[in-house]
């Protein structure tokens, strides 16, 4: 990839996170797998009932901890959701109990395998763009990119909230995060 992509991807991501949409409160949550230097690596990922995008994450391992650090990071930047539907990932349903632990009215998990092809389905957007890369040379530039992909997506789903972005196309959209 370009090292311009590399470097100014994950700050428009940031820009768009002041004008994102807010998200419902009922989350689909997921991991796929995404190949760097050869091995698989773990994209967190969550989206509304409506299929709005919450948050994603990409770790190294699948476990309680990377869970955890995927919905810390999403419940930080678009609040506590009231239901979370996921797979029957235990590492997943670990970092849920302990989330709600520390908790005074807990998240409702539900563990439905066909509730969450809503999430399943926006995989295959990204998997679309990643495919033909036969994967990253670095856990890095794996990160910037997917942020640009999700950013993408994101603006093509309708989930920034600027004044002017009803009248705008998608490049102009793009376009006024960079200013």
């Amino acid at each position: 990839m370009s090292r311009w992509a590399i470097r100014f991807l994950p700050l428009l991501e940031k820009i768009f996170r002041k004008y994102k949409r807010p998200v419902g409160g009922s989350w689909r949550m997921d991991e796929t797998y995404i190949k760097v230097k050869g091995v698989w690596k773990y994209f967190y990922r969550a989206v509304d009932r409506d299929g709005k995008t919450i948050d994603f994450l990409l770790t190294a391992k699948r476990d309680k901890a990377a869970a955890k650090r995927f919905f810390d990071k999403a419940m930080q930047a678009n609040g506590v959701p009231e239901k979370v539907t996921m797979d029957k990932s235990g590492a997943n349903k670990a970092a849920i109990d302990e989330i709600n632990a520390s908790r005074d009215i807990p998240m409702v998990v539900r563990q439905v395998k066909y509730l969450n092809n809503i999430v399943e389905q926006d995989h295959r957007a990204v998997k679309r763009i990643t495919k033909p890369m036969l994967g990253f040379k670095s856990f890095q530039s794996a990160k910037s990119i997917l942020a640009g992909i999700e950013l993408m997506h994101m603006i093509r789903k309708g989930q920034m909230m600027m004044e002017e972005t009803d009248e705008m196309s998608f490049a102009e959209q793009f376009y006024a995060l960079a200013r």
